[in-house]
C-alpha cells in the first residue's frame, strides 16, 4: 500500500501541472469556440472549432506580446503580485509559474549542467543542474544547489553539495536533460 501510496503522489506531481495546462487551454479554446458558435458566424461545427483554435492561440500570443510591453509590463506585474500573495492560489500558482520558469522564458534554471560527486568512496556521480549558487539565505555556505532529475520521468530530487563535489559539463543544457531523462539511452550531440 505505500508504495502505491509513493506512486500515486508521483503520478499526481507529474500529472498536475500538466493538466491545469491543457485544462486552461481547452478552457480558453472551449471559450473562443463557443463564441463563434453561439454568435452564429458559421453554423459548421469544424469551421467554429478551427476559428476557435486560430482564436485561441493568437490571444495567448498578444498576453505574451502584452506582457513584454512596457505599457502592460506593471499591470501583469501587479496581477502576478496579488495571485503570489492570494491565499491558497498562491499554494498553486507560485509552484507551477516556478517550474514553468524554470523550463522556459528569461528564468530558466536548468541551464548549468554539471557532474556532481555523490559516493567519492566508490566514485560514483550523477548528472544534474545548478538551481542556486547563493544559498546563504539559508545559513549555507560554500554548497550549490544541485536539482537531480530522474530517469523516465519530470521528478528529480534537489541535493545540496560542496562545491568541489561540482564539474562542470561541457554540453548545452537541453541535451543533458534530455540524456538524463532517456536514462542515457539518447545520444548527445
Amino acid at each position: 500500500m505505500k508504495r502505491f501510496l509513493y506512486y500515486f503522489v508521483q503520478g499526481l506531481l507529474l500529472f498536475i501541472p500538466v493538466i491545469i495546462t491543457f485544462a486552461i487551454l481547452f478552457k480558453v479554446f472551449d471559450f473562443f469556440s463557443g463564441i463563434f458558435s453561439f454568435f452564429g458566424f458559421s453554423s459548421n461545427t469544424l469551421l467554429n472549432t478551427v476559428l476557435g483554435l486560430i482564436l485561441s492561440l493568437s490571444v495567448i500570443a498578444l498576453m505574451g506580446v502584452l506582457a513584454s510591453s512596457l505599457v502592460f509590463k506593471h499591470f501583469f506585474n501587479w496581477m502576478e503580485e496579488k495571485l503570489e500573495h492570494a491565499p491558497l492560489i498562491r499554494h498553486i500558482y507560485s509552484p507551477i509559474k516556478d517550474f514553468t520558469g524554470a523550463f522556459v522564458g528569461n528564468k530558466k534554471r536548468f541551464n548549468k549542467p554539471v557532474l556532481v560527486t555523490v559516493d567519492k568512496l566508490n566514485s560514483i556521480q550523477q548528472l544534474g543542474f545548478i538551481t542556486q549558487t547563493d544559498l546563504s539565505d539559508l545559513g549555507i555556505k560554500e554548497r550549490v544547489a544541485v536539482y537531480l532529475p530522474l530517469s523516465y520521468s519530470l521528478s528529480g530530487k534537489l541535493i545540496i553539495v560542496p562545491t568541489e563535489q561540482i564539474q562542470k559539463v561541457d554540453k548545452d543544457a537541453p541535451e543533458v536533460m534530455k540524456f538524463i531523462i532517456s536514462g542515457g539511452v539518447t545520444d548527445v550531440d
